[in-house]
């Protein structure tokens, strides 16, 4: 593991929202943007999350940025480079709560640490770490996608399937973007 001390702050960004918000395509811009700025970034997301590729991050619609895919957070302290200014985390709901303490870490070593992921799961509950990760960020932007129902900003990720399992990979065939009301519709909630 290196983690060199940095006179400069480090910091954690949040990017947060529904499925089809566009968290991946914004993670993917600021990462260019530090790219083409000659700042060093290490990207990391899950290994179950392989929908598009299994070493990159790949936007919905097909932006991508090579990706070091890991089973669980420490291992971004096992494997990152010398020099990193910038680490991303893509699809960061699939990590356990120890990413709070991989991020914390990062950042009080002076590493900007950029993470996107689903803030509520199929239920409409908050989703693995994002909520003690928002809460512990410099920034948090919350991304909304465009319900399918009604036109409303959606913030909920209603599943279609009748599979109760938490994680359930898919796209538009097993999920759809729903606001509030359309979503407690589609649940039975506003019976």
């Amino acid at each position: 593991m290196y983690l060199e001390s940095s006179k400069k702050a480090g910091s954690i960004e949040v990017i947060c929202g529904s499925m089809f918000s566009g968290k991946t395509e914004e993670l993917i811009r600021r990462l260019r943007r530090a790219q083409f700025a000659n700042q060093k970034i290490c990207i990391y997301k899950p290994c179950i999350d392989v929908r598009y590729s299994e070493d990159k991050v790949v936007s919905h619609d097909f932006h991508s940025i090579e990706s070091t895919p890991i089973q669980k957070p420490s291992q971004m302290l096992e494997c990152l480079e010398n020099g990193v200014q910038v680490v991303g985390i893509d699809e960061a709901q699939f990590f356990d709560d120890t990413l709070v303490d991989v991020a914390t870490q990062l950042a009080d070593n002076g590493i900007r640490v950029v993470i996107a992921g689903l803030d509520m799961d199929f239920l409409g509950k908050p989703f693995g770490p994002i909520p003690a990760l928002m809460a512990i960020a410099e920034d948090v932007q919350k991304v909304h996608a465009i319900c399918v129902k009604c036109g409303s900003p959606a913030q909920h990720s209603h599943r279609l399937s009748k599979n109760d399992d938490l994680v359930v990979l898919g796209e538009k065939d097993v999920y759809e973007p729903l606001c509030r009301h359309c979503f407690n519709e589609a649940t039975g909630k506003n019976k």
